[in-house]
């Protein structure tokens, strides 16, 4: 039987690892980069015949500080996040604030009329409505057998 020398740190470290990958499964929604954390907003997409609907979670922002913009095949979604609360509580002030910046490219399943989206931003979430080209829509066809 050989010895095999134990290395505390060494299995420290391998234990940080595990614990950093179950939190970036269970928090899709915060990246770690070389400037720090971002933040990333989740979405929710679902196809219908005619439009593809697209729901972002995006709490505590201004529209004013959104930029959308929709190409023929995907949706950029930029904006900066800025916010700050202030308590004074027994002669102590506690002020807590988070800023930085976010962008997330989401590509679409199919070709959609990039002039005629519709966005509505409340309550945090903003849903866009994209119509498809009429090329998608008409991009099922029958073929008789015969």
């Amino acid at each position: 039987m050989a010895l095999v020398r134990w290395e505390p740190f060494r299995e420290i470290d391998t234990l940080q690892r595990q614990m950093n990958r179950l939190f970036d499964e269970l928090m899709p929604t915060v990246r770690e980069t070389a400037n720090g954390i971002t933040f990333v907003p989740p979405a929710e997409m679902e196809e219908t015949p005619d439009a593809i609907h697209l729901k972002l979670e995006v709490p505590g922002m201004d529209a004013k500080d959104l930029d959308v913009q929709v190409s023929a095949d995907s949706v950029s979604i930029m904006g900066e996040r800025k916010s700050e609360t202030k308590t004074e509580e027994k002669g102590m002030t506690r002020t807590e604030f988070r800023y930085g910046k976010f962008q997330r490219i989401i590509p679409l399943p199919a070709r959609v009329q990039n002039t005629n989206v519709q966005a509505e931003y409340k309550d945090g979430i903003l849903k866009l409505t994209l119509p498809k080209a009429e090329e998608e829509k008409n991009k099922v066809v029958k073929v008789n057998l015969g």
